[in-house]
């Protein structure tokens, strides 16, 4: 079933679509900072794309937050981005070795939003029974997205594209990728998981993001299990065709062990 947008889980344990981000009073046509709460919370646009200036030269990236149904600014204001949706021309396509692989069919310049990756929004318990559920030859859709807090804290959210989803759910695994993925709260404190163009991506080449987490990311962040040379034969092969493919796809071992 295909929507744009998270929904709840079958596990009824999270509702992404509660509003429960507080409104900023701005009244203009667009906000601005330092007077709109939303914008002074953490990361914003420039133009209708992020911002990525200084991005990796800090130790902690910081939360973006747009405005929402109750901010009292207008429906155009700059601060509304991955709430608007897909805007770019995408096309879903059979790759050679990879099954299905995404597209665009127009040049998207770095910084621009791309697409969600929207699919169910699921608690722990749910996420491990479903990935536990599962065959070694089925495919895996379910992503487990860490904050990691500047105190230490993680906050997860798992999001389970099998059943419900979007075009974000066959977009292919690269070690080398030209999509990033941001979380991005509007309404909720739930994070939507929107992926931006980390490079200028010419019309025709194939998007896709690091299922590991470690692009744009500290390497410590990522919890990829590295089995022994053995266990190898138990990993799916890892096709993007990089000069650094690490030969495997990426490995979380969270959902199939216990805490």
């Amino acid at each position: 079933q295909y929507s744009p947008e998270c929904v709840p889980g079958a596990d009824g344990e999270i509702d992404p679509t509660e509003i429960t981000v507080p409104g900023c009073p701005c009244r203009r046509g667009s906000c601005e900072a330092p007077g709109c709460p939303c914008l002074c919370r953490g990361d914003n646009y420039t133009g209708p794309r992020l911002r990525q200036a200084g991005r990796r030269e800090r130790r902690f990236s910081r939360p973006v937050f747009e405005c929402n149904g109750l901010c009292r600014c207008g429906e155009r204001c700059g601060n509304r981005l991955v709430q608007r949706g897909l805007r770019l021309r995408l096309q879903v396509f059979r790759t050679q070795r990879k099954g299905w692989g995404v597209r665009a069919l127009q040049p998207v310049p770095r910084g621009t939003f791309v697409c969600e990756y929207a699919g169910e929004v699921l608690g722990f318990a749910e996420a491990q029974r479903r990935a536990r559920g599962q065959a070694p030859h089925d495919p895996n859709y379910i992503i487990a997205l860490r904050e990691h807090l500047h105190d230490g804290g993680v906050i997860e959210t798992f999001v389970d594209p099998t059943r419900i989803g979007n075009v974000g759910r066959f977009l292919n695994h690269s070690c080398e990728p030209n999509l990033f993925m941001v979380p991005v709260r509007v309404d909720s404190v739930v994070p939507r998981l929107a992926l931006f163009a980390a490079v200028d991506i010419p019309a025709g080449e194939e998007l896709s993001y690091d299922y590991s987490g470690r692009f744009h990311n500290l390497p410590e962040t990522s919890r990829e299990h590295k089995p022994p040379e053995e266990e190898n034969t138990l990993r799916k092969p890892c096709y993007c065709g990089a000069p650094t493919c690490a030969s495997f796809l990426p490995w979380d071992s969270s959902l199939f062990s216990t805490p």
